[in-house]
């Protein structure tokens, strides 16, 4: 176990130096002069105050969103139950777009932006309680009302914009998912709140294990099985609500990953909670890296320096693809 923990913190090590050093602005080279403390001011300014923080954000979010994935599946027995199949990520998107569109938030209160996602987040998550039905149904009933939910969010969120669109450029970070321009204000907001909903997440395990057997089991285990699922849904509403804050809605990286820290560190949430979490980095941070390398290459090919790819397009495409294979290696395991 120690090995696989290893293993997965040298490709978060490897994902981040190639982020930190693939970036526009600056050669890799200049990048790791700086690092080693030369350059010039202002290549110390693009370095320390924008990548750095860049990268770091990367990684809280990709660490919310696992281990919100890992929980929402295991409080619903679900293996196709995800942040972005729940209605919870477009809530939350829906929650902060309509926060800063219609000028109800800003940054100069980004609390104010993440309350209104977590709000938006817990009316997603609502709306599939109501139409699933308490007991759950079974995975692919869940799924599609999932997909219902999200498409009644999203319309709304176009409605909004259509209300605002002089604020379609700072909101479109939501829709998409960008780790574009983020600075240390995002990384300050990000860290606390990761923290202490991740901490409560992993405080959970036991009772999500017991979860995890069926609520037959856990009852007569003596757990109270409906606070028990209250409580892990409202940490995987929090996780997601600060990472759609933060970077907006990436992709699949909460409905996948989970199945990757399970499948390499076993079904003991005590040690896959926090391995979802450092999955998720890997992966977020790795796309990160993937898409700025992606919009370096672009820029050349096209002489444009105004061309980015976001990370979200990139967890999304590759996501979905991946979301094919789990589906048709278990199409009738409800988990």
């Amino acid at each position: 176990m120690i090995r696989r923990f290893t293993v997965l913190g040298a490709l978060l090590l490897v994902c981040a130096c190639v982020e930190l050093l693939a970036g526009r602005g600056m050669s890799p080279a200049v990048a790791w002069d700086v690092l080693g403390g030369g350059g010039d001011p202002t290549e110390r300014h693009i370095f320390f105050q924008l990548r750095l923080p860049r990268l770091l954000v990367a990684l809280g979010a990709g660490a919310c969103l696992g281990v919100a994935g890992l929980v929402l599946q295991s409080a619903l027995r679900n293996p196709l139950a995800g942040p972005e199949v729940t209605g919870v990520t477009p809530g939350a998107v829906l929650g902060a777009v309509t926060a800063t569109g219609l000028g109800l938030a800003g940054w100069e209160s980004p609390l104010a932006v993440v309350v209104a996602a977590c709000a938006g987040g817990c009316t997603g998550a609502a709306l599939l309680w109501l139409l699933a039905g308490r007991g759950g149904g079974d995975p692919a009933q869940t799924a599609v009302h999932g997909v219902l939910v999200s498409a009644v969010l999203g319309g709304l969120t176009a409605m909004v914009l259509l209300v605002a669109p002089g604020e379609l450029g700072s909101v479109v970070q939501w829709l998409v998912g960008t780790t574009e321009g983020r600075v240390w204000q995002h990384w300050h907001l990000l860290w606390p709140w990761a923290l202490v909903w991740g901490a409560a997440a992993w405080l959970l395990a036991g009772p999500l294990t017991l979860l995890r057997c069926g609520d037959e089991l856990a009852s007569a285990a003596g757990l109270s099985t409906a606070r028990a699922r209250t409580a892990a849904l409202l940490c995987a509403v929090a996780l997601t609500a600060g990472a759609v804050a933060a970077v907006g809605a990436l992709g699949f990286v909460g409905l996948l990953v989970p199945h990757v820290a399970v499948s390499v560190l076993g079904a003991d949430l005590r040690v896959a909670l926090p391995g979802a979490a450092l999955t998720g980095a890997v992966v977020v941070c790795g796309a990160d890296a993937a898409a700025q390398l992606v919009s370096r290459l672009l820029a050349v090919a096209l002489d444009t320096t105004r061309l980015t790819v976001p990370v979200g397009a990139l967890t999304t495409c590759i996501g979905a693809a991946l979301l094919l294979i789990v589906v048709r290696r278990a199409p009738g395991q409800t988990f």
